[in-house]
């Protein structure tokens, strides 16, 4: 069995690699179990050391590994620096704090003395997706080798050379071996991983219903998990909305990564009174965007990852406009070679259509009208997603009561596009998943919460 890489800006194949073998898989995990065994005892100091040289390898090497994301999941050379750099951000970010994180919290009780400590719990199981290659590795990564536990990596089955490179990365900055270990293998195979004693806890970020098959057999082993799902996420633009920045936010959300974010702007809520001079901004701004080869300077819209995502997307757009939506810019499979979708927008979305109640994974922006407020916040809430959402008014606190309030998601932007922060804990509720990654949160999530009391001798 192999795992080939596909270059989807042209369907070429860059490389096949061995898929591991189900004994070498048994190797790699009780290798880093071993592993596990010493790296909880080396001092949060030294770690830390080692977090910020893991920060500059990658900071040395963004240009190569840009390249490397470009070649096999299509992201544009300028947005992969990017994510390389946000990756080195985290490993900073975690090598400053893991230490305030992670002390002990005493607590008055009618002990002599009581407290708790956080303590690591092993080896944790990543299963990691595709579209952020590098970045969704690292901040589950960081924050769990700070707490002093070991990462068995299972990456998404098209970027295994960016799996490889990120194992590199500990090795080159030093980190001890077995710390963080690859497997290259297909996701049929990873439950039987999740069931090895060796494995204390499960972290998955994917799409809702692998999350569920996730939860389901993590469940059944009794294994801690994370799982950050997919979303749909609402931007309310409201009457008083600032109509310039509302449109260029949306833009941003809508548009990174080639719209293959799970917290991109997916529903764009807008009140009737504005809709048509914020459709126009809308088209005019998406339209900016340069379609072509990521590895081309000045090229900001790469291909989809793959040829069935992008022949998926075009299904849920052509439905859509079936069902009554109306097509104002895109809506076509570009002739010649490549996975690419052009920048599409669509209004008049409305339910029972997919572009209202599925997560489209693409370049696709779907305005909603609706006639008020109060109906823009019922619209942005009925989903069954809750990762993220964002609220445009030029009323700032009004704004902040329907982000703060109102809106049920993980996390809630006022005037600003939603995006990860490592200093804020990211994840969201209902169909998007549970539990949280990033800021102090994100690195509570897999410690033993341990509490100590000590009775008067």
């Amino acid at each position: 069995m192999s795992i080939q890489a596909v270059n989807p800006a042209n369907g070429e194949v860059l490389q096949r690699y061995s898929e591991i073998t189900d004994q070498h898989v048994g190797h790699v995990v009780a290798r880093v179990a071993r592993a596990s065994a010493e790296w909880k005892k080396v001092p949060v100091a030294t770690r830390a050391e080692l977090l910020m040289g893991a920060s500059k390898v990658l900071t040395e090497s963004s240009d190569q590994y840009a390249r490397l994301m470009a070649l096999e999941m299509g992201k544009p050379l300028g947005e992969g620096i990017a994510e390389v750099r946000k990756c080195a951000w985290v490993c900073e970010y975690y090598a400053e704090n893991a230490r305030h994180f992670l002390e002990d919290e005493h607590i008055r009780t009618d002990a002599n003395k009581s407290y708790v400590r956080y303590e690591p719990l092993g080896t944790i199981l990543a299963i990691m997706p595709w579209n952020f290659p590098f970045w969704q590795v690292f901040r589950c990564a960081a924050p769990a080798l700070a707490a002093g536990n070991t990462v068995v990596l299972k990456h998404a089955s098209n970027v295994p050379g960016c799996a490889l490179a990120i194992e590199r990365v500990f090795r080159e900055a030093s980190f001890p071996r077995g710390v963080l270990r690859v497997l290259l293998m297909g996701s049929d195979r990873v439950g039987s991983v999740m069931g090895m004693d060796e494995i204390s806890a499960v972290t998955f970020t994917g799409s809702t219903p692998a999350g569920r098959a996730v939860a389901s057999q993590a469940g059944g082993y009794l294994k801690k998990t994370v799982l950050e799902l997919g979303g749909s996420d609402p931007y309310l633009v409201l009457a008083d909305a600032d109509l310039e920045l509302a449109a260029s936010s949306c833009v941003k959300g809508r548009m990174l990564n080639g719209g293959q974010s799970c917290i991109a702007a997916k529903r764009l809520v807008v009140v009737e009174s504005v809709r048509q001079a914020f459709e126009e901004l809308l088209v005019e701004k998406m339209r900016d965007h340069i379609m072509g080869d990521p590895l081309s300077r000045g090229v900001t819209l790469g291909p989809l990852a793959r040829f069935d995502l992008r022949d998926e997307l075009h299904r849920q757009v052509e439905q859509s406009i079936e069902s009554g939506a109306r097509l104002l810019l895109g809506g076509a499979i570009p002739e010649g070679p490549g996975a690419f979708y052009p920048p599409t927008v669509l209004t008049g979305v409305s339910r029972g259509m997919p572009a209202y109640h599925e997560e489209l994974f693409g370049p696709v922006a779907c305005v909603i009208p609706v006639a008020d407020e109060e109906h823009a916040i019922a619209t942005a809430n009925d989903s069954s997603f809750g990762l993220g959402a964002a609220v445009f008014s030029r009323d700032g606190e009004r704004a902040e009561q329907i982000a703060a309030h109102h809106l049920r998601a993980g996390s809630c932007f006022v005037n600003d596009f939603v995006r990860s922060d490592p200093r804020l804990p990211f994840g969201g509720v209902k169909g998007s998943g549970y539990g949280r990654e990033l800021g102090r949160i994100g690195i509570q999530e897999f410690v033993n919460v341990k509490t100590i009391f000590v009775g008067r001798a």
